[in-house]
């Protein structure tokens, strides 16, 4: 007869899953956002307060896949002609970004702190990186992301997330414990170049004729452990390089972009990636100490602001000499001017090569959690009160007419967009009777100029078709 189970990780599961089913819908019915949310409800349940997670240091292998997963959805989205659309953004406003922002930071700790300017330089180009979960998961929760400032915003982060290398590189010559097994810095560069082309080979020549296999076998199952294996693969590849795994994982979707099994390989990493995402800021909001900001709340705030106010400025002007609009420069300026998770991965190397002290980990840890917070705040708050300021602020449900109320067609259109209209206009010329079909209420209040009727209501729901369908 086995013997009593072990229910502990069991127990983290369910104070996980509870404190994101309490907080998160919480945060998001005050319109403050559910990444917010998902850092709140880790600083309640970690070790500061409540200390509810014993350890919680043993989910961030885990928590970190939720940023390798967004990135291989968000490049399953960018067909490779449409990245080099973008070079000059990636390679001229991102590299930008991260020298200049890189540089007035280390001059502005040199002068806050009493750190050498060795390690001063490297807190500083760790503190020029923002977070890229972060701000994704913002655009991808307010539709902005293929918006001009959605689409530079990811640029500069892209180009953080290829930078690692090289501020990697740079730590390790400025260790005062060098490795003697780690790489050379030529010798890291080109390994990194050729994992990066053959994860292109790969996807090229790999990936389609695989999923094609897996796909005749007609098994989801299988499909499913398919798509996970390609993430982890390209994941692993990179990380045995010391690259980010999300790169990999970026560079594996955009392989996959132009490939007839984009969508279903979507839906099928979709939950994962949700989930894990949530977990990884939930992790984050654990490890905002609160010890530090206790002892040393005045310097914390401090430098908080210093980081936030030299990076806000820089990304702004930057946004404005690479042709951004003024009211779109700005947003751009606030999106980024954060902290992100890549900084602690180069604040736990400086403190092995004794550049750094693990109190002043912590305090810098601090500030890039501090930071995230606060960029969520002021983003709701100009959300909230300059309206204006979005890109493409949402249009108000209230007095839409349902699908209920139309007169029974042949043909239902689910989305009307650009496709969309190009299809009813085709059925029309047929003499097809069609009801339309909508979500987005300021594209039914568009389609109203131009004399469309354009039901609202949810395509994907089966009583909404059922209503439409009379």
């Amino acid at each position: 007869m086995a013997g009593p189970a072990d229910t502990g990780i069991l127990r983290e599961a369910v104070v996980y899953l509870a404190a994101a089913v309490v907080v998160v819908p919480l945060f998001a019915r005050l319109k403050l956002g559910s990444v917010l949310g998902y850092l709140a409800a880790g600083a309640v349940i970690g070790p500061f307060l409540l200390g509810l997670i014993a350890n919680p240091k043993a989910v961030e292998g885990l928590a970190e896949f939720g940023i390798v997963l967004l990135l291989f959805v968000i490049g399953l989205e960018l067909k490779p002609a449409r990245l080099w659309e973008m070079r000059r953004d990636i390679f001229g406003l991102g590299t930008l970004q991260v020298a200049l922002c890189g540089l007035a930071l280390w001059g502005a700790v040199l002068l806050a702190t009493s750190l050498t300017w060795q390690a001063a330089l490297v807190v500083g180009l760790s503190l020029s990186l923002s977070s890229t979960a972060l701000v994704v998961g913002l655009l991808k929760e307010r539709g902005e992301l293929n918006t001009p400032t959605g689409e530079r915003a990811f640029s500069i982060l892209l180009l953080q997330d290829i930078a690692i290398v090289p501020l990697l590189i740079i730590v390790e010559a400025f260790s005062r414990v060098p490795n003697p097994d780690a790489p050379e810095g030529l010798t890291l560069v080109l390994s990194s170049l050729a994992a990066i082309a053959g994860l292109v080979i790969a996807g090229r020549f790999v990936l389609n004729p695989a999923f094609r296999l897996i796909a005749h076998v007609g098994t989801r199952e299988v499909f499913v452990i398919g798509a996970l294996l390609t993430v982890m693969g390209a994941s692993f590849l990179m990380a045995s390089l010391g690259l980010s795994m999300a790169l990999g994982a970026f560079i594996a979707g955009v392989m996959l972009a132009d490939s007839p099994y984009r969508h279903e390989v979507e839906a099928d990493i979709e939950p994962f990636r949700g989930l894990l995402l949530g977990l990884f800021f939930i992790s984050v909001g654990m490890a905002l100490d609160l010890s530090v900001l206790k002892v040393d709340f005045p310097k914390v705030i401090q430098l908080v602001v210093l980081v936030m106010a030299v990076k806000f400025v820089l990304i702004t002007l930057l946004g404005r000499l690479f042709g951004t609009p003024l009211s779109r420069a700005w947003r751009l300026g606030l999106l980024l001017s954060q902290g992100g998770e890549f900084a602690f991965v180069l604040f736990k190397a400086a403190v092995a090569g004794l550049l750094i002290t693990g109190a002043a980990a912590s305090l810098f840890g601090a500030v890039v959690t501090v930071s995230m917070v606060l960029t969520l705040l002021l983003s709701a708050l100009v959300r909230r009160f300059l309206p204006e300021a979005d890109e493409h602020p949402a249009a108000s449900a209230d007095g839409l007419e349902g699908p209920d109320g139309a007169s029974p067609g042949t043909v239902i259109v689910i989305g009307y967009g650009r496709f969309g209209q190009i299809v009813t206009q085709m059925l029309h010329a047929r003499g097809v009777d069609v009801v339309l079909i909508d979500r987005k209420p300021d594209q039914i209040d568009l389609s109203r100029q131009f004399g469309w009727r354009v039901y609202y209501g949810d395509g994907l729901r089966p009583e909404v078709l059922r209503a439409a369908g009379g």
